[in-house]
């Protein structure tokens, strides 16, 4: 089965989740798949100039039971939303929306439709709320606006940033800037061992015009890790851009020194911290039961074995 077609059978099982239709059936209304049903990225209210691009989606109008109802409920406002068709294979893959109110976007929204994406969802909005108790001078991130269960669904609603119009394509990071995000966010917790982000990768940042560095997708925030995980989670995500896991894998060892130095870590340490992020990394896919890279026997373990006097 190909990608748009997972993507709209998933589709059509998130509409009905969020979108419940009474027992007399209702009214429903149309939307559009865009940017085209065979290429499915956001399902939208339709508009008449979307009729060449697909036919419309019938969703229960909202009238009280639907996702958008209760937003509106949450957030003091009338809301309208974007549903985002996600990728056919990822392993925490859950909906998530964008709310709109009267005066535009006011919040992105994420649904925890499974007891894993339920505890990533909780995860998230404990660690926002960490960081809104900090004074930050590097990173902004975004604020809990809402937390809360509904239909026995995990609901996190979080406040939008400020992310330029070019963002993420063609988006160029400052290593300054990158390099200082990375130690703030470290040293998130004083007298704890090191915290990282989780996911710190160009598609989860964006540099501010004020210079700070926006930083959203917390879900996987932890401390009692290695000084320097983020760095290279960051690094590797750009290698595997242009490069095979197992070649990736091997850059990020190859790099290590130059991508951990600006942290204290010596050669032997920045070995060392690579080889236990990317353990972490095929612990954290075998957990999830997903495993985006391949199987590690082909992507980690031949790293693993020839580097293993230094474990």
């Amino acid at each position: 089965m190909n990608d748009a077609r997972v993507r709209v059978r998933y589709l059509d099982e998130t509409v009905r989740l969020l979108f419940p239709r009474d027992d007399d059936g209702g009214d429903m209304a149309a939307y559009s798949l865009l940017p085209h049903a065979r290429l499915p990225r956001r399902l939208v209210r339709r508009r008449w100039w979307h009729r060449p691009l697909s036919r419309p989606v019938m969703v229960p109008a909202a009238g009280g039971g639907s996702i958008e109802d209760h937003l509106g409920e949450v957030l003091g406002m009338p809301i309208r939303t974007v549903l985002h068709v996600r990728p056919a294979r990822r392993a925490n893959r859950k909906p998530i929306l964008s709310a709109y109110g009267p005066d535009g976007l006011a919040a992105y929204v994420k649904i925890g439709d499974t007891e894993r994406t339920a505890k990533l969802v909780g995860d998230e909005a404990r660690a926002l709320r960490l960081v809104a108790d900090l004074p930050l001078k590097v990173v902004t991130a975004p604020t809990v606006l809402h937390h809360g269960t509904w239909r026995g669904l995990s609901v996190l609603a979080v406040s939008p940033l400020p992310v330029p119009r070019r963002h993420p394509r063609g988006t160029r990071f400052a290593g300054d800037t990158v390099r200082a995000a990375v130690r703030e966010i470290a040293e998130l917790c004083p007298g704890e061992p090191y915290a990282w982000h989780g996911d710190l990768t160009p598609w989860n940042m964006a540099p501010a015009p004020d210079g700070r560095m926006l930083v959203w997708d917390w879900e996987r925030f932890a401390t009692g890790v290695p000084l320097g995980f983020d760095a290279v989670h960051f690094f590797l995500h750009r290698a595997l851009r242009r490069m095979r896991p197992a070649l990736a894998a091997r850059a990020c060892l190859a790099q290590a020194t130059g991508v951990l130095a600006p942290y204290g870590l010596s050669s032997a340490e920045a070995r060392l911290t690579v080889l236990r992020y990317l353990i972490a990394l095929a612990d954290r896919h075998a957990a999830d039961g997903h495993e985006p890279l391949g199987p590690p026997a082909i992507w980690l373990s031949p790293l693993i074995d020839h580097a293993e006097p230094i474990l």
